[in-house]
């Protein structure tokens, strides 16, 4: 089976394994995720990658436009604005995802927007250092465990790998009082000079997040013996089911690698839905009650 059909497979049991862990752990958050309308998800299609896909998988509703219609859209900061690789967008509308932003609006990029929009909209906060990787993967360490975008991502024995798409862009912070980095890579830093790979930094009452690389994998590195455990070892020992619920067909044989690569990105997009749902309701719930 190849590496594309490999990580298919790891997100359609990543997607199960997040249904079964949030019913168990976290039920009010699950409720949130499935509440999800159509509108709140507005996800800018993009030629290398395609978050609408984890989306799918995990049943949550999105409008999926075209780059060039950014500036014919009407955005509610309510909303989250996901822009795929590689953020080719209008420069006119480039202005209007700055307010969007300001006015409470998520705004969720990846890679190639780290030049082609965050650059261009937030100059003095992050550029791209001129250095572009090779298809690579890089073993990264999460900085911040206590942020709620990070929560059930990684356990303790977690020696998670990072995909790095061929010309990948390196993440340089400008402001460090500003950015926060929640994961970072010393291979990364190493090899190609920077070493955040996830950061946030809030603008007005808005967030934005960005990561090197593509969101949906279409590949794994096994390096360790535990990488190459079994799925089904990992959704027990390190996820919580039971083996009744990893009794799927989904896991069978995918490597712990495959697994833990998938679904770390399906519960992180979940997380970043969950929370910034929860700040739309604290800021209505604040309007109410003045």
């Amino acid at each position: 089976m190849g590496d594309f059909k490999k990580m298919e497979q790891a997100y359609k049991a990543s997607s199960k394994i997040l249904e079964k862990r949030m019913a168990k752990e976290r039920p009010l958050d699950l409720e949130i995720l499935r509440k999800v309308k159509d509108s709140s998800i507005v996800i800018v299609a993009g030629s290398y990658d395609k978050i609408e896909l984890v989306l799918e998988l995990i049943k949550i509703p999105y409008i999926l436009i075209q780059p060039e219609e950014v500036d014919q859209i009407e955005l509610n900061p309510k909303q989250i604005l996901i822009i795929n690789c590689p953020g080719n967008v209008y420069e006119d509308a480039l202005p209007k995802i700055k307010e969007f932003v300001k006015k409470g609006g998520f705004l969720f990029t990846t890679d190639w927007a780290l030049l082609n929009i965050l650059e261009k909209i937030f100059p003095r906060y992050l550029k791209y250092n001129q250095k572009p990787t090779a298809d690579d993967c890089v073993r990264v360490e999460v900085l911040d465990k206590s942020n709620k975008f990070l929560e059930g991502l990684f356990n303790e024995d977690a020696d998670p790998i990072w995909w790095l798409e061929s010309s990948s862009y390196p993440i340089q912070i400008l402001d460090r009082t500003q950015v926060k980095v929640l994961i970072v890579s010393k291979e990364m830093q190493e090899k190609y000079g920077e070493a955040p790979i996830v950061i946030t930094f809030d603008y007005g009452d808005g967030t934005v997040l960005h990561m090197t690389s593509h969101y949906y994998l279409q590949r794994a590195e096994l390096r360790t013996k535990r990488h190459k455990m079994s799925a089904k070892e990992y959704a027990m020992k390190e996820i919580g089911l039971t083996a009744d619920e990893a009794a799927m067909e989904e896991l069978d044989g995918l490597s712990l690698g495959e697994a833990e690569s998938a679904y770390s990105t399906t519960q992180f997009i979940s997380n970043v839905i969950v929370e910034q749902q929860k700040k739309v309701e604290k800021r209505k719930k604040e309007k109410e009650d003045k």
